[in-house]
């Protein structure tokens, strides 16, 4: 899959590109199995909230047969390589959830900047992809984006170890309020198995979901080969310590999983 020259135009200004439906329902039937399994695995790779409810499940890709598959999507690779320019690996790769309720806040933030403090990523040669695996409305805690943001560089940012049960590098109020004032904030929203690509200097962040309405999203982060990591500070599940550029897999690959 290619992006077009007006794709590209959006994405060099705006920072992210939004694509609803991009995965068929069957497709997302089958990660939403595979997700509901993860979740109840007890492994250190899943992160649960102070409430009790699964937050995070990191690498689900190393140790979930459907997730690896994901990972080496044609329809998720093929855009990430012709924007880098190069073979891409899997820098992070996580299931976030908000539960009905009690699905916490991610503050404002930008992840190059988590990378490049904590990992030692060179250039923000990187992109994260989100896949809905649940419809995102107003009201379960959509991503919310300041657009042409990615453009600022990377921004000064605090280690906040405090505010959820997963330390972040966040912004300050005044720093998101003056990108705010300027470019305003969008929430991309749509059905499941619509998909965001952005770009890892946009500044995002995402509310609490009080709704009764769950919102899983699963995340991508993938960076351009020669950009690999340099600094081993955090587990492997956490940032990746595998280069190997990915090698996409046939389009159908989700549908072979369930037929295989």
């Amino acid at each position: 899959m290619q992006l077009t020259a007006d794709q590209l135009i959006q994405f060099d200004e705006q920072g992210f590109l939004f694509f609803p439906d991009w995965f068929r329902p069957d497709e997302v039937s089958v990660l939403r199995r595979e997700a509901e399994r993860v979740y109840g695995l007890k492994r250190e790779e899943v992160v649960i909230e102070s409430s009790g409810v699964p937050r995070t499940a990191f690498a689900a890709h190393t140790y979930n047969e459907g997730f690896r598959r994901l990972g080496a999507h044609p329809r998720l690779i093929g855009p990430v390589v012709q924007i880098l320019g190069e073979d891409v690996y899997v820098h992070q790769f996580k299931i976030n959830a908000k539960a009905a309720f009690d699905g916490e806040v991610w503050q404002w933030h930008q992840d190059f900047g988590t990378w490049h403090r904590d990992d030692e990523m060179p250039e923000p040669r990187a992109m994260n992809i989100a896949v809905f695996l649940d419809d995102v409305t107003a009201a379960n805690g959509p991503l919310l984006f300041i657009p042409g943001s990615h453009k600022c560089g990377v921004l000064p940012a605090g280690h906040d170890v405090e505010t959820t049960s997963y330390p972040l590098w966040t912004l300050d109020r005044e720093t998101v309020g003056n990108l705010a004032d300027t470019a305003g904030i969008e929430a991309p929203t749509g059905k499941r198995g619509s998909v965001i690509m952005f770009h890892s200097n946009l500044v995002h962040a995402s509310p609490p979901n009080i709704s009764p309405f769950g919102r899983t999203i699963v995340y991508l982060s993938l960076c351009a080969v020669s950009n690999h990591i340099r600094r081993f500070k955090r587990t492997e599940w956490r940032a990746h310590r595998d280069f190997s550029a990915i090698q996409p897999l046939a389009d159908d690959c989700l549908q072979e999983l369930d037929r295989a």
